[in-house]
């Protein structure tokens, strides 16, 4: 998957290389094809195909957030750590 980015960032790298060693060239020329022609591109690129996999992954953590929170309220019924009262007052038991 990545030959390809690898490849480009070699070709911009040996541009730059010919610009900077060339009689009227500039190692700040040099520099700003690599940035412009190599690293701003491939950056991009690898963003953009990255991103399936950010957005299953985010998908991943939240359906593991609500299984993790389906199986806390499975156990604390109410909320609370205490039993609960008696939901049905005594007949006849007069306080």
């Amino acid at each position: 998957m990545y030959l390809v980015p690898i490849a480009w960032l070699y070709v911009a790298l040996m541009m730059s290389v010919a610009e900077a060693t060339h009689s009227n060239g500039t190692v700040l020329g040099a520099l700003i094809t690599f940035v412009l022609y190599g690293a701003l591109p491939v950056g991009l690129v690898l963003y953009f195909m990255g991103s399936p996999a950010r957005r299953r992954a985010i998908q991943a953590r939240e359906a593991a957030e609500l299984a993790a929170a389906r199986q806390a309220a499975s156990v604390q019924p109410d909320g609370g750590g205490l039993a609960p009262a008696d939901p049905v007052t005594p007949v006849g038991k007069e306080p």
